[in-house]
């Protein structure tokens, strides 16, 4: 096949990291006869200071007509004052935006090799392997009325939690459909107990769940799916959740694995077209240095392959060479592995092993 993927590093060790994955996608479709033509474009604080917004139109435009984008990381201290009218990470909003993308995909997989990484006891994490859907575009981020007001008794602020039947019923439908792919699982999260607009969620989420039978759907409180995410996070396979709720659940689920740098994500929208980025972020302090790890990113490269290009064998390649590695005791240094691997180093570990 045939495919356009446009390539935003971005800022700190975004380049690097999208190196190895562009390296890693190239090696893909050499062994399986694709053809894949790269374009690279700004976003975030260099594109602030190239360009004087975060979002180039130009940017914007070329990734509009990609097949996927693959984007590294934005941010640094040089940007970070908080009063500034333009900051990096307006880019990832407004591409979100641009791009009509409302499913954030964040898997996250634990590995008996680093265990000890997590900050949880080794059998908390054993046989972890779960997909958090969150929403992306509803909720308490976007609603309106949003302000803050003065009134005669002090200042006042208001947020409004507002989602559509439409809204929930594609992202729950998206869930059901990775599941059947899974362990056929779905755990929706919610405030039903409390929230009107959770009670919308379950309601929808259960006439969905009708449509495939063939998939257990089970409905979880989010305080108490905060708590099981610490003491039986191997009993979930697919969650799906409202924005705020899985804004915070990821964060929390991130530290299972014991490091940022191992955990992929996409972000879907209607079509095909994703965006696929690493969870972490610019690290500004180690750019340069050829110590940042790749695996984030290359694993996000991988998530590309399966949701925009439908290339499932291929991905599953690309995550066996780099959980292979891992498995093996090779890794970075932020791994605590010793002799530590280099960013190219370990690139090269993932391309030599997709070679056999």
């Amino acid at each position: 096949m045939k495919a356009k993927i446009v390539l935003l590093p971005g800022d700190g060790i975004g380049p690097e990291v999208v190196e190895e994955a562009r390296q890693v996608l190239d090696l893909v479709g050499r062994r399986f006869h694709h053809e894949f033509d790269y374009s690279s474009h700004l976003i975030g604080g260099c594109s602030i200071d190239a360009k004087g917004t975060a979002l180039p139109d130009e940017t914007l435009a070329a990734c509009k007509a990609a097949d996927a984008v693959l984007l590294g990381a934005v941010g640094g201290p040089k940007w970070d004052d908080p009063q500034a009218k333009v900051r990096p990470e307006q880019g990832l909003l407004a591409i979100r935006k641009g791009l009509g993308l409302y499913a954030n995909l964040r898997p996250v997989r634990t590995l008996a090799k680093l265990a000890h990484l997590s900050p949880l006891r080794a059998e908390r994490v054993s046989g972890v392997d779960f997909i958090v859907i969150r929403e992306l575009t509803g909720g308490l981020y976007f609603g309106q009325p949003k302000e803050r007001r003065q009134t005669p008794e002090g200042e006042e602020a208001v947020d409004t939690l507002f989602y559509t039947e439409h809204e929930i019923r594609r992202i729950v439908r998206l869930a059901f459909q990775l599941a059947r792919d899974r362990r056929k699982l779905v755990t929706s999260i919610d405030k039903a107990n409390v929230l009107e607009s959770s009670r919308l969620w379950r309601k929808v989420a259960m006439e969905v769940g009708k449509e495939f039978p063939d998939v257990k759907l089970e409905h979880q409180l989010v305080d108490s799916a905060a708590m099981r995410l610490i003491t039986n996070a191997a009993g979930f396979d697919v969650i799906v959740t409202e924005n705020m709720f899985g804004d915070i659940l990821t964060d929390e689920a991130a530290v299972l694995g014991g490091s940022l740098g191992l955990l992929p994500s996409a972000s879907l929208g209607e079509h095909k077209l994703g965006l696929y980025e690493p969870i972490h972020g610019s690290a500004p302090d180690i750019a340069g240095k050829g110590i940042a790890n790749p695996a984030g990113t290359i694993l996000s490269a991988a998530m590309l392959l399966r949701h925009s290009l439908g290339l499932g064998d291929e991905a599953a390649a690309v995550e066996a060479a780099v959980y292979g590695i891992l498995e093996s005791g090779r890794g970075t240094g932020d791994l605590g592995f010793k002799p530590a691997m280099s960013t190219t180093h370990f690139g090269t570990a993932v391309r030599e092993a997709l070679e056999g």
